[in-house]
């Protein structure tokens, strides 16, 4: 029998070379997103009332979803929830002042009479006009928690994240800037 014991020696990422951190990094790329690192976005729409169910923001570049509440509940848990600077807010915000202003102007339509001097009495939402607003809303909320994924995905993979991820979890590293495990 044997036995081989080997010493390395190991240094924290901030003792590596120049050339060894940029070899940890290369090596690291995915350290941040190598797991379901979006469920933070998609709770964030689903506690407004929004079920994003797929997204690509590579070649396809989409995000696909739907409302699980009324347009005019999720805009206002949207504002209620989301800062003013947000793209979010500004586009629910958006389609609230629309929907306010085309439901009030369909109410003032309804107090008309037919010509048999019967009631008009539609509801606004169910108005093809109404169901155009929320399609267009739903849409342009969706593309605007596209570029929230883009951009959660790029800060992730980003050269300072990786580093601060690195010395956050004291990562060790050779002499050359491979990962000691």
């Amino acid at each position: 029998m044997r036995i081989d014991i080997k010493k390395t020696k190991v240094y924290p990422f901030d003792e590596l070379s120049e050339e060894a951190k940029e070899t940890a990094v290369e090596k690291l790329w995915d350290i941040n997103v190598n797991y379901e690192w979006w469920n933070s976005v998609y709770d964030d729409a689903e506690n407004v009332g929004i079920k994003i169910v797929e997204f690509d923001i590579g070649r396809g570049n989409f995000c696909r979803g739907h409302f699980t509440n009324s347009a005019e509940d999720v805009a206002k848990a949207i504002i209620a929830n989301h800062g003013d600077t947000c793209e979010t807010y500004k586009t629910a915000e958006s389609f609230l002042a629309e929907y306010y202003e085309k439901k009030a102007g369909h109410e003032t339509d309804l107090d008309a009479m037919s010509p048999d001097e019967t009631p008009l009495h539609e509801e606004f939402e169910d108005t093809g006009l109404y169901g155009d607003m929320v399609n267009e809303f739903q849409h342009f909320i969706l593309e605007d928690y596209r570029i929230l994924l883009t951009k959660e995905y790029e800060y992730l993979s980003s050269e300072e994240t990786i580093i601060d991820t690195i010395k956050t979890n004291d990562y060790e590293f050779t002499e050359d800037g491979e990962l000691y495990s």
